[in-house]
C-alpha cells in the first residue's frame, strides 16, 4: 500500500519505449514517489493490444491510465521524455480540463512544439533508412538493430510512434497550460538552443536545465535526473 504522503509520478516513454523504459530511474526515486511508468498499446505489458497511430488517441489513452491510478488527495507530477514530452503537454491540458492538474510537468529530450524539428517523415522511411536513423538517434540497443527477429518486432512500434508525432506536428499550436513546466535537455542535442521554447506553452512558472549528454542523456545522468525530479516535486508542493 502506498503512503499518502508520497507524490505520484506518471512517466511517459519515448518513441519505441514501454513501461520498462524508466526502470533505470525507478530505484533512484521510488522511495520518494508512487512510481507509475505508463505505456501505449502494442508493446511491453500491452503487446497484445493494437497499436495507436493518432496523437489524439495516444493522449486520451494516457489520460485514461492516469485517471484510473490517481489518488485524489495526493499531489502528482507528469514526466515525459522526447515523444513523452510532446504527449505530456496535451495530457496535462486534458487533466486541467478534468480539474485535476499535475503540480508540474517535467519534459526532457525535446525543445517543445514548433521548435526546429527534423523534417524527415521517419515513419515512411524504408527499413534500411529507418535503421540508420535509429542508430543516429541512439537509445536503441545494437542487439535489436542486428537481430532480425527483434528488429521485425520492434520496427512496427517505432513506425506507429513516429506516425503519432509526424502526422500532427501542429496539434499543439496555441496550446497553453497553467501548470508550470521544467525542461531538461542534453548539451549535445541538435535543438538544445531552443529549450526555452517551452516557456511559450505555460502561463505558470518555467525553468530549465541543460546537462551533459546526447538525446538519451537520461541513461548516463540518472542521479542528476532524479535530483531534478525530487527538486521539482519539492518546489511544486510548496509553490503551487
Amino acid at each position: 500500500m502506498y503512503s499518502n504522503q508520497k507524490t505520484q509520478i506518471f512517466l511517459l516513454h519515448f518513441a519505441g519505449g514501454s513501461c520498462y523504459s524508466f526502470d533505470f530511474l525507478r530505484n533512484e526515486i521510488q522511495d520518494s514517489f508512487e512510481f507509475h511508468a505508463l505505456e501505449l498499446p502494442g508493446r511491453g505489458k500491452r503487446n497484445q493490444e493494437l497499436q495507436l497511430f493518432k496523437k489524439t488517441d495516444a493522449v486520451l489513452d494516457y489520460v485514461s491510465q492516469i485517471k484510473k491510478l490517481r489518488n485524489n488527495n495526493q499531489p502528482y507530477i507528469i514526466y515525459g521524455h522526447s515523444m513523452g514530452a510532446t504527449l505530456g503537454l496535451s495530457v496535462t491540458k486534458k487533466m486541467e480540463e478534468q480539474l485535476d492538474p499535475p503540480n508540474i510537468l517535467i519534459v526532457s529530450g525535446n525543445p517543445g512544439p514548433g521548435a526546429s524539428y527534423n523534417t524527415k517523415e521517419r515513419h515512411a522511411l524504408s527499413d534500411a533508412e529507418l535503421k540508420l536513423e535509429l542508430r543516429s538517434l541512439g537509445g536503441v540497443p545494437e542487439e535489436i538493430l542486428e537481430n532480425e527477429d527483434l528488429y521485425n518486432y520492434f520496427i512496427p512500434i517505432m513506425r506507429s510512434d513516429f506516425e503519432i508525432l509526424e502526422k500532427s506536428k501542429l496539434a499543439e499550436v496555441g496550446l497553453v497550460i497553467d501548470t508550470p513546466i521544467f525542461a531538461v535537455m542534453g548539451d549535445q542535442e541538435e535543438t538544445v538552443a531552443d529549450i526555452e521554447n517551452w516557456e511559450l506553452y505555460t502561463s505558470g512558472q518555467f525553468d530549465y536545465q541543460v546537462v551533459p549528454g546526447n538525446h538519451f542523456f537520461i541513461h548516463r545522468q540518472v542521479k542528476t535526473l532524479a535530483k531534478i525530479i525530487n527538486e521539482c516535486a519539492s518546489y511544486s508542493s510548496v509553490s503551487i
